[in-house]
């Protein structure tokens, strides 16, 4: 019978799971931290190559490393809890975080820049202003309503035709402010109209096909 960490391994990494090899920048490892926290949860398999072989952890320190990364690198902090695991006699720290009810979380970058994370898939991405302000507003939110105004409606129109919008695409197109057009994606994503996707070159939007489109009066 395959062991429990055996059987995560075998999962590969994916959006609720990390491997490391070791804890040597806590700056990373926050960074992983707050990227589950603000995601879906996940665990961290410390002492795995990210071709799952098995390396096990070298030194007590990297216990302290993620204390430390969790406590000082993280804002607020991540709670987590964690576990030994023996597998051929190498040691396996997982660590668990749950969803956090308070994101955005931060980590703090070797530059001292404080930077919101989420997991997408196998890979962290750095949160722009737009997801932000969703989750700022998402504490306050008793319900909303919205009445489509004409850059609203060409909004739309064009994801009607067209796959997904950068903010920049969207900012050209109606010949708007690019605060008037980050307004309107904010309410569109808080009213679940839009969804919003990160990649490695951009951030751009789609419409949620299961989103009502009726306007509201």
């Amino acid at each position: 019978m395959l062991h429990h960490i055996q059987r995560l391994i075998a999962e590969g990494e994916h959006q609720q799971l990390d491997f490391k090899f070791e804890v040597s920048d806590t700056h990373k490892i926050a960074r992983s931290l707050v990227a589950f926290a603000n995601t879906d949860g996940g665990r961290l398999l410390i002492g795995i190559r990210d071709d799952g072989s098995i390396s096990g952890i070298r030194t007590e320190e990297e216990f302290f490393m993620l204390e430390t990364a969790a406590r000082t690198h993280c804002k607020p902090v991540v709670e987590y809890f964690h576990k030994e695991w023996i597998i051929r006699k190498k040691t396996i720290l997982e660590v668990v975080v749950k969803r956090s009810q308070n994101r955005p979380h931060f980590a703090v970058s070797k530059e001292g820049k404080w930077i919101a994370y989420i997991r997408v898939k196998d890979q962290n991405f750095a949160v722009n202003r737009i997801l932000l302000r969703v989750w700022e507003k998402e504490h306050k939110m008793q319900g909303a309503f919205l009445k489509y105004t004409d850059n609203e409606k060409r909004l739309l129109t064009y994801l009607e035709n067209n796959r997904t919008i950068s903010l920049s695409k969207f900012v050209r197109i109606c010949k708007i402010s690019r605060n008037k057009a980050e307004n309107i994606l904010v309410n569109f994503l808080l009213l679940k109209i839009l969804e919003i996707h990160f990649s490695e070159n951009t951030i751009y939007y789609s419409l949620n096909p299961n989103a009502d489109l009726k306007e509201n009066l």
